[in-house]
């Protein structure tokens, strides 16, 4: 039952950051679903591969399928109102993807008896790649990797899973919080990780 919850939450908020970047750029309804399937599915497509579990088992979840559809269509179709909803909401919305998928792709990795390492980077790999694969095939560098500190909480997620700290159904609730909250946090005060170019000083946060 929570892996479904999670699933429907980071279904839809990352159809709709598929549906914005489509948007941005200027892309027709079959972008829009293209770029919206690819960042609901698209970590989990990549975990599959990584933890041995075959990619066709993603269609085995058609009422995802159908779910991210219909909302993709939605957003499409009522413009005025998606995009005033995003300006103010998008980060949120995003936010939640990432604590959805990144704890789904946790349990997922826990459940096959995984070691901590896989179960982590199940947790990135479900909770980031389909932004990723999103953002490159909109031919953006992916936003995951230079902007506001966004890998990170996907980690703490999963050592989190893998050490045992959050197993119960409210453990998991209090987990998603903490997750979409340092998020949030991040966005606001715009917390970045050290960055450094060849040949430059590392900059501070």
């Amino acid at each position: 039952m929570t892996w479904d919850i999670l699933n429907i939450i980071g279904t839809i908020a990352f159809a709709l950051s598929g549906v914005n970047v489509a948007m941005e750029e200027k892309y027709d309804l079959m972008g829009v679903y293209v770029l919206g399937f690819a960042a609901a599915f698209g970590g989990g497509a990549v975990r599959n591969l990584f933890i041995g579990l075959p990619v066709s088992a993603l269609w085995e979840q058609g009422y995802l399928f159908t779910t991210a559809f219909l909302i993709m269509t939605a957003a499409f179709f009522t413009t005025a109102v998606w995009a005033t909803l995003w300006e103010k909401w998008g980060a949120f919305f995003d936010a939640i993807g990432l604590a959805a998928f990144a704890i789904q792709g946790a349990l997922f990795a826990v459940s096959m008896g995984h070691p901590m390492s896989a179960v982590v980077s199940a947790a990135v790999l479900t909770g980031t790649g389909g932004g990723m694969i999103r953002d490159v095939l909109a031919g953006r560098k992916p936003l995951v990797l230079r902007e506001e500190i966004y890998i990170l909480w996907a980690v703490l997620g999963g050592l989190a899973i893998a050490a045992g700290l959050a197993q119960s159904g409210l453990a998991l609730a209090v987990l998603f919080a903490a997750i979409v909250t340092l998020r949030m946090l991040s966005v606001h005060y715009k917390w970045k990780l050290p960055v450094k170019a060849a040949g430059e000083k590392t900059e501070s946060m």
